[in-house]
């Protein structure tokens, strides 16, 4: 092998015991000592390390660079932005691939394209042959720079420890980063090729890479060869050159859109009208787009498509093999082999951990027939045999990070419970576990999660009155000089409920206009999304409404709420970019040494450069006050068109001097839940605070119709009437309540951080302004945490913090004091609490008794009306409720 080309790591391979082979060219590890199969499952588990600097690297700068890119590759790379990589490949004029690749956005005015090590001499031909018609340029880079992989569920913690904790990359797919490594300046990508959803390669000068490789290793990564990269890759179910993309086995173009990563890997953006292969890749679109509706009429232009298929009959897979259905040959293998998994406890669980017992299983991937469905039943010759096999939806799935989970067979079902066969048993039985759940949790459990609020007893008994399952829909009618007019009888009680609500409410939040026949928070915020896209085309109802234009919010991984994201109540009414082909949603800016908290200078420039015309304040874990005010000056000096609205679902009940007035900060629609720090039943309220006299007056006409009829028929009556004996409850003891609801959280983070946990935040400040505190218990272990909590009577949120990848891998606690500190907590009980949450989170003691002894002694909710008359009154309405 003495002419194969040989990487910086060539050495350490060799002195690592690996096995060397010819890989395209290149002498390169295909295993250690300890095999593939360790490698694999080490890489799963743990960290594997991969020498990649084989692949080619080649940078791409110029006053053309994007625009040759949009040419040469299939990715639309206007919606690269700074730090940020995508997947692409470089199409030949057939709509086949001549290589898969991908690309990184490290600096403003380069792009890193890093392609296949077998491919790189080609690639580099057609891409310098190609770029002679663009004022840019391309460079080699493959032998200044060294690249090596870091992936598996350890390896964001080897990264941090060498980093010396210092921030590596956004916590999400395809982010970029660049930090110093022992010392050694390196850029760092979230991306990878096992399907790790935590996993990163590294880029570094040359002279660098041998220090980096040993620190690596030193720090706990597990060198990896080739045969584990190939194992790993195909149980991800990711193509390989030369397998699953360029040439099938008769010599014929393998399609691009036969891969399922063509739909996140082309575009067909305007600007890309000049791509190489647009035409036939479209046509492959077309069919691709009518298999996904089973509309198998033509498929010349795609006649099969890579799928994953999994041995069902003893055999193992292999390249080559033919493939099946119904005695017709359909298609044949391109990779497969055995491949191991860990056998795990509580599957189907955040609980769910690997044990010591390992499976293996015969999978791989195949090209077939592009008619053939998901979970269809075929079979595979091997050696003249017909073995069975499935053809499933996917081998592993990488969305519940920090660890890839393999997708078995044989997994079992969740079961479904069966209708009751004694229902007077059943329901007796019902009536016990409620009482004891009632009992359990209103008197043994300590309540710390921030987003639930135990009610008064009048404002459940109210609740649950009559009209509690009544009608009374209204609507304001011009005809009727704008009043209110109800289609039903029976409403007169209603009607002045809802009336005396309104009044209660403006007076809490110091607005104009409430509207609270909104059930739910979310609702509340798809109300206001629905008017003001109704708004906002109330000048031409000829056309198809457009959607809301760029959106300013907090990203849910930075606390945002869910119903404000893309993917959330914002879904339907939020535009596409045409440009970058995605949601035009951008996100609040958070400061490096506080990701709780915006940073306003930033926040301006992302302002300044897409002028949204909505800005939505807001989250669900939120440790400061939002900066309404910095943001409406900037917006109204900058003569920036914008609607503000501040979703206070868990701070509505801080509304006042003590945190936020949002309308006097320059708020216009404020949106939230009634029963989180405010007083409520579970509903929800919109308030605005525009006058008749302005012209978004009618932008406020518009929610109310958006409300009814728009939202609601049935607006839950009961808990109106509870929701105003809420509001009544708060504009008489609503200050004393805030100021010892923050003097509560402060004193409690204090608390638990002399208790010797780690509490997130700045500690200027007590670490919070709000009635949330933040707890971290380290990367992924949040879920267990929270458990054990809750198996001692303490009942808290698991949460991701603003690091991490998600709410399968939260590594912190959410703990909200509002609610215990209307049962009569404060600074020194919540020591007490800080003392036995350290005691079970630290050191595993069992704190139940103590918990539940503590509790005994707060049972009573104040802040509520509660002399001899209305207790007697509430007496009365018990009796005549028959509650």
């Amino acid at each position: 092998m003495s002419d194969l080309k040989r990487t910086l790591f060539y050495e350490r391979h060799v002195e690592a015991g690996a096995k060397m082979v010819d890989f395209g060219g290149w002498e390169m590890p295909i295993q250690y000592p300890e095999g593939i199969v360790t490698e694999h499952l080490a890489t799963r588990s743990g960290c594997g390390l991969f020498d990649v600097s084989h692949m080619g690297r080649f940078r791409i700068t110029g006053n053309d660079a994007k625009a040759f890119l949009q040419h040469v590759l299939t990715s639309n790379v206007s919606a690269l932005d700074l730090n940020q990589a995508q997947y692409a490949i470089i199409p030949n004029e057939n709509g086949g691939a001549i290589d898969d690749a991908y690309l990184y956005r490290f600096v403003e005015d380069a792009y890193i394209l890093v392609v296949n090590a077998s491919n790189a001499d080609k690639d580099w031909a057609h891409l310098t042959r190609e770029i002679k018609a663009f004022d840019a340029q391309i460079e080699n880079k493959s032998e200044a720079v060294a690249l090596v992989s870091l992936q598996g569920p350890k390896s964001k913690q080897i990264l941090s420890d060498l980093a010396d904790g210092a921030f590596l990359t956004e916590p999400v797919k395809n982010a970029l980063g660049t930090v110093k490594l022992g010392g050694k300046t390196v850029h760092i990508a979230k991306t990878g090729y096992t399907g790790e959803p935590v996993g990163y390669e590294i880029f570094a000068l040359r002279e660098d890479g041998l220090f980096l490789w040993d620190e690596l290793v030193k720090h706990g990564a597990k060198p990896i060869g080739l045969g584990a990269r190939d194992t790993l890759r195909m149980e991800a179910g990711l193509p390989l050159y030369g397998h699953e993309l360029g040439f099938d086995r008769d010599g014929n173009e393998i399609p691009i859109f036969a891969i399922s990563l063509a739909r996140f890997a082309v575009s067909f953006a305007e600007e890309k009208k000049g791509m190489i292969g647009r035409a036939p890749l479209e046509r492959q679109f077309a069919v691709s787009s009518r298999i996904l509706n089973r509309d198998f009429s033509d498929l010349n232009a795609l006649p099969r498509r890579v799928r994953p298929i999994a041995l069902t009959g003893r055999g193992v897979l292999r390249a080559g093999f033919p493939v099946f259905k119904d005695g017709k040959e359909i298609g044949y293998v391109t990779s497969g082999t055995m491949i191991p998994r860990y056998v795990v406890e509580n599957q189907g669980s955040l609980l769910e951990t690997f044990t010591d017992q390992k499976a293996m299983r015969s999978i791989g991937l195949a090209l077939l027939a592009s008619d053939v469905l998901t979970d269809d039943i075929v079979e595979v010759d091997i050696r003249g045999s017909k073995i069975s096999a499935v053809v499933p939806a996917w081998h592993l799935r990488s969305d519940a990070p920090p660890y890839a989970r393999p997708i078995v067979l044989d997994a079992p079902e969740e079961s479904k419970d069966k209708p009751s066969a004694d229902l007077p048993l059943s329901a007796l039985n019902l009536l016990k576990k409620a009482a004891d759940n009632h009992l359990w949790r209103q008197e043994q459990c300590i309540n710390l999660i921030p987003s639930e609020m135990t009610a008064s007893r009048a404002v459940r008994l109210l609740s649950g009155s009559d009209p509690s399952f009544r009608y009374a829909e209204h609507k304001r009618t011009a005809s009727f000089n704008d009043h209110e007019v109800f289609y039903y009888q029976g409403t007169k009680f209603i009607d002045e409920v809802e009336r005396a609500l309104v009044a209660e409410l403006v007076k809490y939040f110091h607005c104009t206009e409430v509207e609270a026949r909104v059930i739910s928070g979310q609702m509340s915020n798809v109300t206001v999304f629905s008017a003001l896209m109704d708004y906002k085309n109330r000048l031409d109802r000829k056309h198809t409404p457009k959607r809301l234009g760029y959106i300013l919010n907090n990203h849910i991984i930075k606390g945002g709420h869910l119903s404000a994201q893309p993917m959330g109540a914002l879904h339907d009414y939020v535009a596409i970019d045409p440009t970058t082909e995605r949601s035009a949603v951008v996100n609040f800016p958070v400061l490096r040494e506080n990701l709780f908290k915006i940073d306003v200078e930033e926040t301006k420039k992302v302002i300044e450069r897409y002028r949204p015309e909505f800005i939505i304040f807001g989250k669900s874990m939120v440790l400061h006050k939002e900066p309404v005010r910095e943001i409406r000056q900037f917006v109204d000096e900058m003569k920036i068109p914008t609607t503000i609205m501040y979703d206070m679902a868990h701070v509505l009940g801080l509304v006042g001097s003590h945190f936020q007035m949002p309308f006097e900060e320059g708020a216009e629609i404020v949106t939230g839940s009634t029963h989180k720090t405010f007083f409520g039943p579970q509903r929800g309220v919109i308030a605005v605070n525009y006058k008749e006299d302005e012209l978004k007056y009618d932008l406020w006409k518009t929610i109310q119709t958006r409300a009814f009829p728009g939202a609601v028929s049935n607006h839950h009556l009961g808990t109106v009437v509870g929701l105003l004996m809420a509001a009544y409850e708060m504009n008489a003891f609503g200050d004393a309540y805030q100021k010892n609801v923050i003097a509560n959280a402060k004193s409690f983070a204090k608390s638990l951080k002399a208790a010797g946990l780690d509490v997130a935040g700045d500690p200027a400040i007590s670490y919070t302004e709000t009635h949330q505190v933040i707890v971290k218990t380290g990367y992924g272990t949040g879920p267990e945490v929270a458990e054990r909590l809750e198996e001692n009577n303490v009942i808290v949120n698991y949460q991701a913090t603003p690091e991490e990848e998600g709410f399968t891998a939260s590594g912190a606690l959410r703990l909200g004091v509002s609610e215990m500190t209307r049962f009569g907590f404060g600074p020194k009980e919540f020591e007490q609490l800080a003392n036995l949450i350290a005691d079970c989170v630290l050191r595993n003691k069992p704190i139940a008794a103590e918990v539940a002894k503590l509790r005994a002694g707060y049972t009573t909710l104040g802040y509520c009306f509660s002399d001899e008359e209305v207790s007697k009154a509430l007496d009365a309405l018990a009796t005549t409720s028959g509650m």
